[in-house]
């Protein structure tokens, strides 16, 4: 641990170490010991043009956290506030809650400081909210319920094949702790493919449920159904059909490590934009 104490006492907190390079986007993680946090964290560490400066938590009990496969330590906190003021980071990265996030991005863009949020559950007033701070500072944001790759293009596929179908039905799985359903991969995926087929999708109806809700709940004719089991991470079956044929989209993420090249774009790409982004598509050139 030789290196990283003296690291810390020759920066004095979280400034730039004797030579390192300016260049270098410095990141604070909010959120850092969930298992989200704890895993941006590692993809961070292993990218040179990255530094994580500072790690936010709810409930802290040390000064410092050891970050993942190195000697290094850097200040840690439950006073988000004083980490962005004193740490200087260039980028926030938040994986809370919704309330968590939106009292975070009041700070960072206060502080010119860009936002990567993954946090689901914000509402369109909070995402408008986001833009304003975001012009108002001068700074970029890149919102999205879901940093994987695969997820993303499952997303754009399935808004082009909404145009040639009249009916779909979207089946979204996750683990047993996910506390919100449906997710918020899952909404943004039927309202993607509405926004591609122009119209509302044909729900039947059904003359007798049984048992209420097993039809799922509907947004414009896309009923939704999600599973919460031990043994899912996440993952997103999209199912289009009309007379004589059905189209299955899916996809499944199998570790968390399928959301890192997601996080590591956005925090490289956002210093260099402005507003709200909001999904990966525009980074992706989709």
């Amino acid at each position: 641990m030789i290196r990283g104490i003296a690291r810390l006492t020759t920066t004095g907190s979280c400034g730039l170490a004797t030579g390192e390079n300016m260049e270098v986007t410095r990141v604070v993680v909010n959120g850092a010991l969930g298992r989200m946090g704890q895993e941006v964290i590692r993809a961070v560490v292993r990218e040179p043009e990255l530094k994580v400066v500072g790690a936010a938590e709810k409930n802290v009990t040390q000064k410092y956290l050891p970050l993942a496969d190195t000697l290094e330590l850097v200040p840690f906190s439950s006073d988000l506030e004083s980490l962005l003021t004193n740490c200087n980071p260039h980028v926030l990265v938040d994986f809370t809650v919704a309330e968590v996030a939106m009292k975070a991005a009041r700070l960072a863009t206060k502080r010119k400081v860009n936002l990567i949020i993954g946090t689901t559950g914000l509402s369109e007033g909070d995402l408008a909210e986001i833009e304003q701070l975001c012009r108002e500072n001068g700074v970029g944001a890149v919102v999205t319920p879901n940093f994987s790759l695969g997820a993303v293009l499952l997303m754009h596929l399935a808004r082009i094949a909404a145009r040639f179908f009249d009916h779909a039905e979207i089946l979204e799985m996750h683990h047993d702790k996910k506390i919100d359903a449906p997710s918020g991969t899952a909404v943004n995926t039927a309202r993607g493919m509405l926004e591609g087929r122009g119209k509302s999708f044909i729900f039947p109806k059904t003359e007798r449920e049984t048992i209420p809700g097993t039809r799922g709940g509907q947004i414009q004719g896309i009923a939704i159904h999600s599973l919460r089991l031990p043994g899912f991470m996440a993952g997103q079956e999209v199912i289009l059909a009309k007379a004589g044929e059905t189209l299955s989209i899916r996809h499944e993420a199998i570790s968390r490590e399928s959301y890192m090249p997601g996080v590591i774009l956005a925090v490289k790409e956002v210093r260099n934009r402005k507003g709200l982004i909001h999904g990966l598509d525009a980074l992706l050139n989709l």
